[in-house]
């Protein structure tokens, strides 16, 4: 079986509807798979509910899909960096479902891994809770999350072969291993697309059962969401 792809859009080709729901790899900006995202953009599929820890900025990363208005809801944990984004939620354009980060890690990994729902302290209390089942464990309280499921998940990684056995790099291994489970297709890009039998075993991270369709990214620019830096010395004279 042939999993690897020409491009991004050729990746996609064939699998985008309008309605569906995706996954979308990435920790603010870091480890975002920019080629999918910008040809999920061209391709114009519309009313779409995405699952991702960020929403982008407004001329980066899922917020171009923002701009459009191709992203009907939006199911995050932190998108304090988009403005596009506020306008649609303020203006009721756009649902959102905020989802604490780690329950929010927790729904997609139990998505990938058969389990049916779990029960956490976070959000007891509070508009999180609101509507879900509660129990006492240990004498406290606990709220059940349900898991998360996408017919698609655009994944990034640092390199993968052609089997589709993938590696991350650094803070780029955040959601996309766990998202590359959890859909019914998972879309993957690499920087560094390698012959199968090239990677070592021990430093395989996400095993190529799980990925159907893998490509050679190009272009990167990796922007930084928040650049912070100390103020240099001055020199002495």
């Amino acid at each position: 079986m042939n999993k690897v792809y020409a491009n991004a859009p050729e990746a996609l080709s064939g699998l985008l509807r309008d309605g569906m729901t995706l996954m979308v790899g990435g920790f603010g900006l870091c480890g975002i798979p920019e080629n999918l995202i910008l040809a999920l953009r061209d391709s114009g599929a519309k009313n779409l509910t995405v699952i991702s820890n960020n929403a982008g900025v407004d001329d980066f990363g899922l917020g171009l899909l923002l701009q459009t208005r191709q992203i009907s809801k939006m199911i995050s944990s932190y998108v304090g960096e988009n403005k596009t984004f506020e306008r649609q939620l303020l203006e009721g354009s756009l649902e959102v479902e905020l989802v604490p980060q780690g329950t929010l890690a927790e729904r997609i990994r139990a998505g990938g891994a058969g389990i049916g729902g779990f029960f956490t302290r976070t959000g007891v209390g509070t508009l999180v809770a609101e509507g879900k089942e509660t129990r006492i464990i240990d004498g406290h309280e606990y709220v059940l999350e349900m898991p998360l499921k996408a017919d698609v998940a655009l994944v990034k990684a640092w390199k993968g072969d052609a089997s589709g056995n993938l590696v991350f790099r650094k803070t780029a291994r955040n959601f996309n291993p766990m998202m590359a489970t959890a859909a019914a297709t998972t879309l993957v890009e690499v920087e560094h697309l390698v012959e199968t039998g090239s990677l070592e075993p021990d430093h395989v991270h996400t095993p190529g059962i799980y990925v159907d369709r893998i490509l050679q990214g190009v272009g990167y620019e990796k922007r930084i969401e928040q650049r912070t830096v100390r103020p240099r010395a001055t020199a002495s004279v």
